[in-house]
């Protein structure tokens, strides 16, 4: 239902754990290190950080590119993550393409304000006034969102059709799905409680960081234990921000956003999924194509939830092919890309 959370440890290939493994044993881990890591890869790719400011309100995004033949593309994290939660897959797609990957709105360098910004209408309309922001409505875009980010890009795309060209939701969250999965029954218990036991989100401690890593993923990545606690560390001070969001996006009016807003989404879409998703279920894509019959769905053999860091090429490319397929259907440039 919801997406993992500041996996760098992972983001960039398998040298990251050794390397940030060495500067764990010297007890080295301000957040100014992360930010470090992220401003490498960042400059790597030749992706740039600005800001768009809406009288007090200020979102924080990075771009690379400019508008072109191709469509722009604006790429919506999930839960608890970040711009360079994209980084993975934007890695794998053609320098020339205009791309935008915002925080949504209360994460990372994006304002946090009250509660009613972090439902799912209420963060569609905070991506709506950015997208005015910074003019990236000037002709139809591509919006891709994943998990919490999927909910509100599919909500987007029902509320402003006409500034959408295409769409890909990449594990949905806001969708009735057939199956119940582990995270639903986490869910379950939690309700029971009264949410006064831990969300399996939010870890607080090295060992409910690594569950979470477990419930999010298909694959198996091993992860020093410094690490662990320095991952801790860091989402520590916005534990209490996190669960705001948590409680809203769970909460009655947006927990089935999505769900309730397909039949309006005009806009031809694609839905991509890991087969062994254990937080949001797989069945959730039958229920898309019920509603959607002529929708295109890649389905992922040994993925789970989190499929930009555990697939991040195959990503790019089922995103890239489709946007060209939707362009040339539309009598765009034939142009390889």
């Amino acid at each position: 239902m919801i997406y993992m959370v500041n996996l760098f440890v992972i983001a960039v290939g398998t040298l990251a754990i050794p390397i940030l493994a060495f500067v764990a044993s010297f007890l080295l881990w301000p957040s100014a290190l992360i930010k470090v890591y992220y401003w490498y890869w960042r400059r790597t790719l030749g992706l740039q950080v600005r800001y768009a400011d809406c009288g007090s309100y200020r979102f924080c995004y990075s771009y690379r590119g400019k508008p072109g033949m191709r469509p722009s593309i604006l790429m919506l994290h999930g839960f608890s993550a970040h711009k360079d939660t994209w980084l993975t897959v934007v890695k794998y797609l053609p320098k020339h393409l205009h791309i935008v990957c915002v925080d949504m709105p209360g994460h990372d360098g994006t304002t946090r304000t009250n509660a009613e910004d972090y439902s799912i209408q209420g963060q569609v309309r905070r991506i709506h006034q950015f997208v005015e922001a910074v003019h990236l409505n000037r002709k139809p875009f591509h919006l891709v969102g994943t998990s919490m980010g999927g909910n509100v890009a599919g909500v987007y795309a029902a509320g402003y059709p006409s500034e959408i060209c295409s769409i890909t939701l990449i594990c949905p969250d806001g969708i009735r799905h057939q199956s119940e999965t582990k995270f639903d029954n986490h869910l379950q218990d939690l309700e029971h409680s009264n949410y006064t036991i831990n969300i399996p989100l939010i870890p607080t401690t090295p060992e409910e960081m690594e569950d979470m890593f477990r419930l999010c993923s298909h694959v198996r990545f091993k992860i020093p234990q410094q690490i662990l606690q320095g991952l801790v560390d860091v989402r520590q001070p916005h534990n209490t921000f996190y669960q705001k969001v948590f409680m809203e996006i769970v909460g009655e009016k947006s927990r089935y956003a999505l769900q309730e807003n397909l039949h309006l989404i005009t806009a031809p879409l694609q839905v991509i999924w890991g087969k062994q998703d254990q937080v949001v279920d797989v069945s959730g894509a039958a229920v898309i194509v019920g509603v959607l019959p002529g929708c295109r769905v890649d389905l992922l053999d040994n993925c789970g939830h989190s499929v930009v860091m555990e697939r991040p090429c195959r990503t790019a490319k089922l995103i890239l092919e489709f946007i060209i397929t939707q362009q040339d259907a539309r009598g765009g440039t034939k142009k390889s890309s």
